[in-house]
This record gives C-alpha cells, structure tokens and sequence, in this order.
C-alpha cells in the first residue's frame, strides 16, 4: 500500500515538473544577481570563453581567466577590463543607485592564468594559487575544448588523448579543485559548456563527440550526486550548442538546400541565451531549440532511420569538408616549417 502511494505522489511530482517547465516557456524567470561574485573560466582566451567573460563583467562578476595562451588571454583582460572601466565613467552621469552603482563599490577585478588544463596537476596548483591570491569561487565555467581535426585512423595516439584530457577529463580536475568549498558552504553554479555532438552524432570527429558524450555524463551524474547529498545551493546547467561560427569547425557543411534553416550560431547569440540559462538556474539549454527535437528524435527512432535522415540532409558526412580543410591548412602549416619540425608528432616529443 505504501509503494503506491509514493507511486502516486512521484506521478504527481513529474506532472508538476511539466508544469513549472511550461511555465518558464511562458513567463520569463527573474535573472539572479552575479554582482560581485567570483566566476572561473577555462579556455577564455577565444571563442565562446571570451564572450562568457565580457557577459560576466557587464553585470559586475569578477572573473578569473584561464588559458593556455597567454597573449590571447590577456587581450581578453584587456577586454573586461574596458568594461569595468566603462561602467565607472558612466556613473556619474546617471543614478549611482542602480545596478552600476552598486559595481563601482564592488569594484570588481580581472585575474589571468596560464592553465593547460589537460594537466591535472596544472589544475590543481593554478586553483590552489586562485583560492590563494582571489579567494572561494561562485561559479565555474567549464569552457575550455579542441578538436583534432583528423579522421580517426589518421590521428596520432596524442592528439586523441589530448581531446579526452581537455573536453572531458578536466571537467574532473577543475571539480575535484573546486566544489569541495561550493559543497561548505552550499552554494555555487557549476556550468559545462558541452556541444550538440554529445547528444547526437555523426562520422569523422568520434574523438571529440567521445569526449563530449563524457563530459555530458560527468555533468548528468554530478547533478544527481548533488541532489543526492541534497546541496540545493549549488546550481548546475548544461549548454550545448549547435555549430557555432568560429574557426574550430570552419568548413563543416550540411545539404546546401537545408543550410538555410540550420545557420551556424554566431558566439555572441550562443552565450547570450546560455547566460539567460544560467542567471535562471535553468538545468539545461540547447541552441537552436530544435536541437532538443532531433535529440529526442534520435531516442525513440531506429538506428537506420537516423542514418536515412543524415543523409537526406546531408549531415552524415558534414564534417568532411572540415577534415580536408584542416588537413590542407597543417599541410601547407608544416610545408613552411623548417625540416626539423617536419618529424612526425612522435619524435617531435623527444627534441
């Protein structure tokens, strides 16, 4: 008798789940304040990171960068810092009671870090050295990702490993670094910036849709080990987007006739719609929406429908256009090289 009444009362929970997510179609929630918090973003030197940076600094966050590039990361300062520098020289000239007010008595910084993240020790030290000289996060942005760019029986052993190591393995280095004072006191946001290619996926890159597949299933399982340990304070939401208009796919290209009516994302629409995700605790954005149909899609019909329905839009073999245009461009990279350099990547190791 008990079983069914828990039956009922969970049945009647997950009717209500679909209510309240219905309602968040309808009215849009509250954005919650991130001014003054410290927020930890890995690969900010390009790309979507460096727009999660900019975001972060026009509400007042201050935001500790991380890169394996430091000159690219630093332009990225310098970028933020424009921003604080911008907000103060506004001030006056309007109420210092709002929300612009409230930064300049924040006065919210930019810390840079040269961070290879695929090296767990790296991680370790540089969080250690942020706890240090910053003091306790508020969020983590899990950002930083790579892709090799080559057919998998043409890629080197090391270029695979590094594609694990920094998309999906350093997702377990920052967390173990961080969340244990997020776990104190209760309270922080944990967001992995994943991709559609970790719901869904398609020939050539197996190396990079493995690792997003993985650090789709860390997040998932992470945010069950919360809710199980019952540490509502610490948020968690997951972004994949879908082909986004920077260099990493450049090439990559679907049915030309379909082209239209999937258009690569530009990075400033992505973050944008992943920071409402997030400043609203929402657990899980795709971008465009329609990525949620074809991950649903893909769920319930059989495997050799998925394959027809690849092909009729041309997308089973999308990424090949970026594979030769990646090859052509190491070719001609490695052609200007001095003959040294030429050697392949396993002895190039031992210089």
């Amino acid at each position: 008798m008990n079983i069914f009444v828990e039956f009922c009362l969970v049945s009647c929970k997950v009717l209500w789940t679909f209510v309240l997510a219905g309602t968040r179609w309808l009215v849009r929630p509250k954005e919650k304040n991130v001014m003054g918090q410290v927020c930890v973003i890995t690969g900010a030197g390009s790309g979507l990171g460096r727009h999660f940076a900019k975001e972060f600094a026009r509400r007042g966050a201050t935001v500790i960068l991380w890169d394996i590039n430091w000159e690219s990361n630093e332009e990225t300062a310098e970028m933020v810092r424009q921003i604080y520098s911008d907000i103060t020289n506004r001030i006056p000239e309007g109420s210092v009671d709002g929300e612009e007010g409230d930064v300049s008595q924040i006065q919210p910084k930019v810390y840079t870090y040269l961070c290879d993240v695929s090296k767990r020790e790296e991680v370790y030290l540089t969080a250690d050295k942020v706890q240090r000289e910053v003091g306790n996060i508020d969020i983590l942005i899990n950002n930083a990702g790579v892709v090799s760019g080559r057919h998998l029986l043409e890629c080197p052993d090391e270029l695979l490993e590094r594609t694990m190591m920094v998309n999906c393995h350093a997702h377990f280095w920052t967390t173990k670094a961080f969340v244990p004072k997020m776990l104190e006191l209760n309270h922080g946001h944990i967001v992995t910036v994943a991709s559609s290619l970790g719901l869904f996926t398609t020939a050539g890159v197996e190396d990079y849709c493995a690792s997003k597949f993985g650090a789709i299933g860390f997040h998932e399982s992470l945010s069950h080990e919360l809710k199980a340990a019952e540490k509502d304070g610490i948020k968690m939401t997951l972004v994949c987007p879908f082909l986004v208009d920077t260099d990493m796919f450049k090439g990559c290209k679907i049915r030309k006739e379909i082209a239209p009516l999937f258009p690569p994302l530009k990075p400033e629409q992505c973050v944008q719609q992943a920071m409402r995700a997030i400043l609203t605790d929402q657990p899980m954005i795709c971008t465009p929406r329609i990525m949620y149909m074809v991950s649903f899609m893909k769920t319930v019909l059989p495997f050799d429908a998925i394959v027809c329905m690849y092909q009729f839009l041309g997308a089973d073999k999308c990424m090949y256009p970026f594979l030769a245009h990646r090859k052509e461009s190491m070719n001609n990279n490695e052609s200007k090289l001095p003959a040294i350099m030429q050697l392949p990547l396993e002895k190039k190791y031992h210089l």
